[in-house]
């Protein structure tokens, strides 16, 4: 009670102030620039619609408050925007992308008072959004060797190109990281590697550049996915011991999706590999949970249940649910032998055009005797937009645009005891202390969550703004005197 009233207090302090006159200056340009920019600005697969300075903002004001509210049943219900497809409130993973409650709230008043622009001077500064790696310099970079024509007539385009890593020997690799050169069209991508010379007669049968593919690679070897690419996405670079390696005389092959666009444009993609400073010494490994083995029948929804044993105890580095356009929803978790339920990864609302990789904030222990169980929900109606037929048909697994698929590649390696304290994103993660929701400036909803912090008992990056390694009380009073200097 007595906790409750200390954090209704600091919020009732500051929200006076900040309720009394919003303003895209002060309030709306740092979530929008933080959020938003980086996908909403020339070049980029949001260039469409910009949102670089107040009047773009201002002139999508009512698109922008569509698609970041939801509905008002749970948490602004299920935001469209910014796209993160799992549950948030079912599992933690690594870089989730989404607005504060709070956030989402003072951009519908905002929109609701007349959007006013306030002091210009006080504008957010633009960020400085990275061109080119996100991790920094390469030790083997491949290009395409020629531009790719994208066909400006509005569809999906599905390509999958092949690199020759010319490696007479092993590659131990950190990460493998997706460059797109036309970020505009590209989408997202799916990296594998393929004994070289392996995808020839694909790329000789195709006259372009190249070789059409959709739900999988075409191929008839089949080898781990080794990464990807999604707009917003970071790359994962693996924890210092723990590595993949790719065998000798490998080619990299990738799928890129190329999204609709109303003109010509090119693309030259390139990849780009990164070195182990040190030895490997776990080795990553790759499970394919899938089923080849059921029909959709039509104009129903069906659910496919499948089981996966777990033998002996593993860490989970990442996971890939992956379907095609009727599916709906998916949740995977796992049992152990004592019953205990462990959440991975639900997703209310499939969207085949915003898959990737899911990875833990930490490595996620399953042990042994555990069964991961996934449930993939597909909607095979007419009321399904998606749909690929009208009317709707029977549908079986297949890699093509009117099959479907039941497809999850999962990272792993063997557990040792402390791979639950191995975080996997960037350990430098904290450029302002006290800047809880890494928006880059700090306000009253930083103390909201280190209230929050501090109440639920977590540790978050930033959150230690003292450095006293103990996150508490003083550590608000700080945070509250800096915010008034």
């Amino acid at each position: 009670m007595f906790s409750d009233k200390i954090k209704n207090l600091i919020i009732g302090i500051f929200l006076m102030n900040a309720l009394c006159a919003i303003n895209f200056s002060e309030d709306i340009s740092p979530i929008i620039y933080n959020n938003c920019t980086v996908c909403h600005r020339p070049e980029e697969i949001g260039a469409f619609l910009p949102l670089q300075n107040y009047q773009d903002v201002y002139s999508y004001r009512s698109a922008i408050s569509y698609v970041i509210a939801g509905d008002d049943d749970t948490r602004h219900g299920n935001p469209i925007m910014p796209p993160w497809l799992p549950d948030r409130e079912y599992s933690t993973l690594l870089n989730e992308r989404y607005l504060e409650d709070e956030e989402i709230q003072i951009i519908l008043d905002w929109v609701q008072e007349g959007a006013s622009q306030g002091d210009p001077n006080l504008e957010y500064p633009m960020p400085n959004y990275v061109d080119g790696s996100n991790i920094g310099d390469a030790d083997i970079e491949f290009a395409m060797e020629e531009p790719f024509l994208i066909s400006g007539n509005f569809q999906d385009d599905y390509r999958c190109f092949v690199f020759s890593l010319d490696n007479e020997e092993d590659i131990e690799m950190s990460a493998i990281e997706f460059e797109p050169g036309n970020r505009e069209a590209v989408h997202h991508a799916i990296i594998t590697y393929i004994p070289h010379g392996a995808a020839n007669n694909l790329e000789n049968e195709d006259n372009q550049y190249g070789y059409e593919c959709y739900g999988g690679f075409e191929l008839d070897t089949t080898t781990d996915l080794i990464g990807g690419y999604a707009p917003g996405l970071s790359v994962v670079e693996y924890p210092s011991t723990i590595g993949r390696t790719i065998p000798a005389n490998s080619d990299i092959v990738v799928q890129v999706h190329y999204a609709p666009l109303m003109h010509d444009a090119e693309d030259l993609s390139s990849i780009n590999i990164f070195f182990k400073e040190t030895a490997i010494e776990r080795e990553i490994n790759q499970v394919i949970f899938d089923d080849w083995d059921f029909y959709l029948p039509a104009n129903q929804e069906t659910t496919i249940t499948r089981d996966l044993y777990v033998p002996n105890s593993v860490s989970l580095v990442n996971i890939l649910p992956h379907c095609h356009l009727i599916g709906k929803s998916w949740e995977i978790y796992a049992t152990t032998l004592q019953g205990e339920t462990i959440p991975i990864i639900k997703i209310n609302n499939w969207d085949f055009d915003w898959q990737s990789f899911y990875y833990p904030e930490y490595l996620l222990k399953i042990p042994g005797g555990s069964t991961i169980t996934a449930k993939c929900v597909y909607d095979n109606t007419a009321s399904n937009p998606n749909n690929p037929n009208s009317p709707p048909e029977t549908m079986f697994p297949g890699q093509g645009t009117n099959d479907e698929m039941f497809f999850i590649p999962i990272e792993f390696i063997d557990w040792q005891l402390g791979d639950e304290d191995i975080y996997l994103g960037d350990t430098e993660n904290c450029l302002l202390p006290g800047d809880m929701n890494q928006d880059l400036t700090l306000n009253i909803l930083d103390i909201i969550l280190l209230v929050d912090i501090i109440l639920n008992d977590l540790v978050i990056d930033c959150s230690d703004i003292n450095a006293d390694e103990t996150i508490n009380i003083l550590d608000i009073v700080l945070l509250i005197e800096i915010i008034l200097e």
